[in-house]
């Protein structure tokens, strides 16, 4: 079984869409767990709307907002699948994509996958662009350069053991992949569109700016590097950052 963690949080937009990806998908051995992370919108009630007998969807409701890392870690706790994957609540799977990873996994005897995926507007329009990836990474592959997107993971919890995202506000996805890879896995890159990115927000530059912001807390207050190897990473991160934007 795929257990699949969806954190929401004022999501109703595009909640359902992303849904409907989990229900269309070939591979149907799986469980969807949607966190809802005390939204302020109709999320609930759209959950719920299509959760409603159906067995394999479970709804967790939170009191308080805990953010993402906290939220995605509740629903860790509720996961019975062997394989454990990620889907943010605005976020699509094309409808082969747990068949195709999961075999290769399987076929494989991989622990930890990720796969290329295409970049969606807001409204839904998809973009050129697509992200691909290396056939492998490992732990200081990953820290010059973090292509792995949380959409496309799955990770054999079998192998790997149980695990939980750091306690942060952002880039705790970042910092659990290092988690893992640091304990001597590598994760393999499935070189196929197999999710669809939505782009939400009003300024890419911000998120840019955060994003390097938290790679670089990520370097020096999670993973304790030296200053002098943390630029020296963070000048690969910024350059494959540039050169996948233009791909």
């Amino acid at each position: 079984m795929v257990s699949i963690i969806t954190p929401c949080y004022n999501g109703s937009r595009f909640i359902g869409q992303t849904i409907n990806s989990v229900f269309q998908q070939t591979y149907q051995d799986w469980q969807l767990i949607i966190i809802d992370d005390c939204s302020t919108d109709d999320s609930l009630e759209v959950i719920y709307s299509y959760s409603v007998n159906n067995p394999k969807v479970k709804v967790i409701s939170l009191k308080k907002n805990v953010g993402a890392a906290m939220a995605r870690n509740i629903a860790l706790k509720a996961a019975q699948g062997r394989y454990i994957s990620f889907l943010d609540g605005d976020d699509i799977w094309v409808p082969e994509k747990l068949e195709r990873q999961v075999n290769f996994m399987f076929s494989n005897n991989y622990a930890f996958t990720f796969s290329a995926y295409r970049l969606m507007e807001e409204n839904g329009k998809l973009e050129n662009r697509i992200i691909k990836v290396p056939p492998v990474l490992s732990y200081t592959d990953y820290l010059k350069n973090t292509i792995i997107g949380c959409l496309t993971v799955i990770i054999d919890k079998e192998q790997v053991g149980e695990f939980e995202m750091p306690n942060l506000r952002s880039s705790h996805d970042m910092a659990l992949w290092l988690q893992i890879l640091k304990k001597g896995y590598k994760a393999y890159g499935l070189n196929e569109v197999l999710a669809y990115y939505r782009l939400v927000g009003n300024s890419n530059t911000v998120k840019k700016r955060k994003a390097a912001r938290d790679v670089w807390r990520v370097y020096r207050k999670i993973e304790r590097l030296s200053i002098a190897y943390s630029v020296y990473c963070f000048l690969f991160y910024a350059f494959n950052a540039v050169k996948k934007r233009m791909l």
